[in-house]
């Protein structure tokens, strides 16, 4: 069996606020616009990767969240900045509340130094809502459509 190494890892939120799914609209110069999870890398100074979560939100949206409830895992080759490292990237998505959000409060290298725009939409979170937006990576795209109802279920009352 081949272990490939893990080389980064990032902490990214399937943010629900009522019937929405709050996405980050990326426009870059000459690439399509697509749409992300809020979320990023986890850094040295995380003690863990809901750390990183909860750090990227806020850097991202000037948002807090809560219930947050381990959904998805993807799994990418990755070759590092510059040659750096070559293994794979472990994204880990995270369905959770928004608590509150004030884009006011935003900070970090997307916003001081935006390579493009980084917009906050909503979209349903329906299947026809998910279908309206280039969501990336196309694994959550996939795994979204087909478990809406599951998703949701993950914050039922009764899981403990």
């Amino acid at each position: 069996m081949t272990v490939r190494p893990v080389v980064k890892r990032t902490a990214r939120a399937v943010l629900l606020d009522g019937d929405d799914l709050i996405l980050i609209k990326r426009t870059k110069p000459g690439v399509d616009p697509y749409w992300v999870t809020p979320g990023g890398g986890v850094e040295p100074g995380d003690a863990t990767v809901i750390d990183a979560l909860h750090r990227e939100v806020y850097e991202e949206l000037g948002a807090k969240i809560t219930d947050v409830v381990p959904c998805f895992v993807d799994t990418v080759e990755h070759i590092g900045e510059d040659g750096g490292a070559t293994g794979v990237k472990v994204q880990h998505f995270f369905v959770c509340r928004l608590e509150s959000m004030d884009p006011s409060r935003r900070h970090g290298p997307e916003v001081d130094e935006p390579a493009g725009e980084y917009e906050i939409v909503r979209v349903p979170f329906t299947r026809v809502g998910i279908a309206s937006v280039n969501l990336v990576p196309l694994s959550l795209r996939h795994y979204l459509d087909g478990n809406i109802e599951g998703v949701r279920a993950m914050h039922a009352p009764d899981l403990g």
